[in-house]
């Protein structure tokens, strides 16, 4: 009886590694891209090459005691990519009171209130990043983490980034 189930094990083996590859490169595919939904619940998906046609900015930061040098697109270029209008007055009214709730992989999220990110508010710049120290971030960041500059904790730093949604609080 043992004998018998090995050797089914053993035909099953190959079945379930090329599934598990197959559910792993469905997976990171799916981590090379980020949805962004605007206000109106319309979504654009951007690629890693898209995100990588962007410009870029980099920052040194402190992560831990070790200084980082990050390089990303600045998140409001990328939420204009995906029909999010900010800056000039396009922040009055009702959307002052509207969020961007960014979700990450492993179903992490955090807010950022849209003043926050607009540059008729703040000269703070948040990045999208894909770089640190001139590499591509680790498997354990993902193609996208946010770096957001002069924060104390880094608790709305998310790796893997996987969405960005325009949502209203009221």
């Amino acid at each position: 009886m043992t004998s018998m189930l090995r050797l089914k094990s053993r035909r099953f083996a190959p079945a379930a590694l090329i599934a598990c590859a197959w559910l792993a490169l469905a997976t990171f595919a799916n981590a090379q891209e980020i949805t962004v939904q605007n206000e109106a619940g319309a979504t654009v998906k951007l690629t890693a090459a898209d995100i990588a046609a962007l410009p870029h900015q980099d920052v040194s930061v402190d992560d831990h005691g070790k200084t980082v040098k990050f390089s990303g697109v600045p998140l409001t270029l990328v939420l204009e990519k995906g029909g999010v209008s900010l800056g000039g007055d396009s922040l009055r009214g009702k959307r002052m009171a509207t969020c961007l709730l960014v979700g990450a992989a492993d179903q992490y999220h955090v807010v950022f209130a849209l003043p926050e990110l607009d540059p008729g508010f703040t000269d703070r710049v948040i990045l999208l990043a894909d770089k640190t120290d001139g590499h591509p971030l680790d498997s354990k960041e993902g193609a996208f983490r946010i770096v957001v500059p002069g924060e104390k904790r880094m608790a709305r730093w998310v790796r893997q980034v996987t969405s960005l949604k325009i949502v209203p609080v009221q």
